[in-house]
């Protein structure tokens, strides 16, 4: 094991540094907003990615904001005298956030401000080079390493459903993103990590962003919470489908995909009921198989499901991927075709075709017959959409308690930004189609009939649906019982995509 995951890190047990530390933090205006300030757009997305030489260059003075970019940011050493007129410095030595090099000082960990959903101004601790994590080319083998924030974990953080609930449970914590998200709406917070280093710097996230500590816990899927239920349970777990477990961040250490396999099937035991689980995950496109059915699977017995894949890669590309995650490019060219050879053995031996990755949430209900919903949506969408995640749950309830003669006396309400495409040769009397448009949210799309787009762009709330098919009927010259007759599947489609929304029954 190298440096960055050896390295000894700041005392977990010193809430006076931590404070201290984030006072002066605050002070110098190191924040995300700050940090946006004094880079630039372009120096600031640069740092994003791990490239870090657009913000040694707008870094040169030595202002106190830019003292602490490159102190902690950036990992330069500063004079002390520099760095003891922005920081507490007796308290940072003691408490093992900077240690002595000379006539400087060095951090011993990366801190990056990271902006709450509410303008919090918190902090990201993690081990030094490895602020940005997750396919990021984040070059380090040190088996033990701790990322910090990367796309996978602010999707995961914009997914999650932000009711307030009693409890929650972040599942391989890492650096603590969730647990610290989790932490504004739920009154206990446990993480978990196989990784004790991971738990220690989650210590560090939570007492450095101000926020109550939350209940930490070693070990593996959920072992160490035993037979305890949540309200709220997320995971951005290992899920990188490899052959060996070489790092813990990403590599789950079971065959195929079945740590997220484990991870799905045993949220339905550790939920409370109207408890949601979400997560990230990879799962095999398997030969002979549907991708569908293989996830269908894995959804425990009790809960609605939302799945949704966002990203599929043959498996030379994902090879590629995480190899190159590894910094495994930059070794001997040998070494790198003898690890690849692995990956595609492995692949091979269990008929892997490709993988793909997107989002799993559970919700543990009590209804006879679950829905599930397997999908694809690989197109931009809008986040945060924890909000939209709980609405498509909302309408899968309504849809179940209203049949067809319930739906037409129902009343219903366009949603917001959506838009009507129509599709045909130029000069037609007729369009060959038409799309509705979501602005917002999944952002979908949907082909519609001329009755379908007609009934949406009425849906004001103040008619049920029945009357406005009677009046389009009557519009079309077509019988008012046949429209009502074939109408309410498009309309269902209409529902469940999230285009129209139930506004209640009308007399």
């Amino acid at each position: 094991m190298s440096s960055s995951a050896s390295a000894v890190l700041p005392a977990a047990d010193r809430p006076d540094a931590a404070r201290a530390l984030r006072d002066a933090l605050l002070v110098a205006e190191f924040t995300a907003d700050g940090l946006l300030d004094l880079l630039g757009a372009p120096a600031y997305a640069a740092l994003a990615r791990s490239e870090t030489v657009p913000a040694l260059r707008a870094t040169r003075g030595d202002t106190p904001l830019e003292t602490l970019v490159r102190l902690f940011l950036l990992q330069q050493p500063v004079p002390r005298e520099r760095a003891a007129g922005v920081l507490p410095l007796d308290a940072c030595l003691e408490g093992g956030w900077l240690r002595g090099a000379g006539d400087d000082v060095a951090a011993t960990v990366d801190v990056r401000p990271y902006g709450g959903p509410d303008g919090e101004d918190w902090f990201i601790v993690s081990d030094l080079g490895c602020a940005v994590g997750g396919a990021g080319g984040i070059g380090s083998d040190d088996e033990g390493v701790v990322l910090g924030v990367g796309g996978a974990s602010t999707t995961l953080a914009g997914l999650t459903v932000r009711t307030p609930v009693d409890s929650a449970l972040d599942l391989g914590t890492g650096s603590g993103i969730q647990a610290l998200h989790a932490a504004r709406h739920a009154t206990r917070v446990t993480a978990t990590d196989l990784n004790p280093r991971a738990l220690h710097i989650t210590a560090l996230t939570l007492a450095l962003s101000g926020v109550p500590a939350a209940d930490l816990r070693e070990g593996s899927l959920y072992e160490p919470v035993g037979e305890a239920t949540y309200d709220l349970i997320v995971s951005n777990p290992p899920f990188v489908i490899s052959p060996g477990a070489r790092l813990t961040y990403r590599d789950g250490g079971m065959a195929g995909d079945d740590l997220c396999r484990s991870l799905v099937q045993g949220a339905g035991e550790h939920l409370n009921e109207g408890g949601y689980a979400q997560f990230l995950a990879n799962w095999q496109h398997v030969e002979g198989e549907e991708w569908t059915e293989r996830l269908r699977s894995w959804v425990p017995r009790g809960c609605d499901a939302w799945i949704v894949q966002r990203e599929v890669q043959d498996i030379t590309q994902y090879a590629e991927l995480w190899l190159r995650d590894a910094g495994d490019h930059r070794t001997d060219p040998q070494r790198y075709a003898a690890r690849y050879d692995a990956w595609l053995d492995e692949f091979e031996a269990r008929k892997v075709t490709a993988v793909g990755f997107g989002w799993i949430t559970l919700r543990k209900g009590a209804a006879e017959e679950p829905s599930i919903v397997v999908e694809e949506w690989p197109h931009p969408v809008e986040q945060p959409l924890g909000e939209t995640v709980r609405a498509h749950f909302e309408r899968v309830d309504w849809l179940r308690t209203h049949d067809d003669a319930a739906l037409l006396e129902a009343s219903f309400t366009l949603a917001g930004e959506v838009v009507q495409e129509q599709v045909g040769l130029p000069g037609a009397e007729d369009p060959e189609h038409v799309v509705l448009r979501q602005g917002r949210g999944m952002r979908r799309a949907t082909k519609v009939d001329t009755i379908g787009a007609g009934f949406a762009g009425v849906c004001d709330g103040s008619l049920s649906a029945g009357r406005i098919l009677d009046a389009i009927a009557q519009l079309v010259g077509e019988e008012q019982v046949l429209l009502r007759d074939r109408t309410p599947a498009q309309i269902r489609t209409l529902i469940e995509q999230g285009f129209i929304t139930p506004a209640g029954p009308v007399g």
